[in-house]
């Protein structure tokens, strides 16, 4: 039985839902990024760094390649880039109107004292 398109939607959502999945794929949007310089930037332990790689690579949002000893990490497409623009401008503008309601609130506060 096919997975539902919305199924297969949450699906791709959930995959992201990291933390370090998003760091990782805001890295990589300027190019391909060695895993000691991701380690660097996000700071965290490797055996973390490299679970959350394996779920991105497993996904097919982020390919890697070997130059010698080391691993490089690139975004398989430059789709994820947009997406993640995408969600940087709607959480700027959920933002944006939460601090509006929130002067707004401090502006009826001060009148009412």
């Amino acid at each position: 039985m096919p997975v539902p398109l919305c199924q297969a939607k949450a699906d791709f959502f959930r995959m992201l839902g990291h933390p370090v999945r998003i760091r990782v794929l805001e890295l990589l949007q300027d190019g391909p990024v060695a895993v000691r310089d991701l380690l660097a930037a996000i700071e965290v332990e490797p055996p973390a760094l490299s679970q959350q790689l394996a779920v991105l690579r497993r996904s097919g949002i982020v390919a890697s390649s070997r130059d010698g000893a080391t691993v490089v990490y690139r975004l398989a497409g430059g789709d994820v880039a947009d997406l993640l623009q995408a969600a940087r401008r709607i959480l700027t503008e959920m933002l944006a109107g939460r601090n509006e309601l929130l002067d707004e609130l401090r502006e009826t506060e001060g009148a009412a004292r």
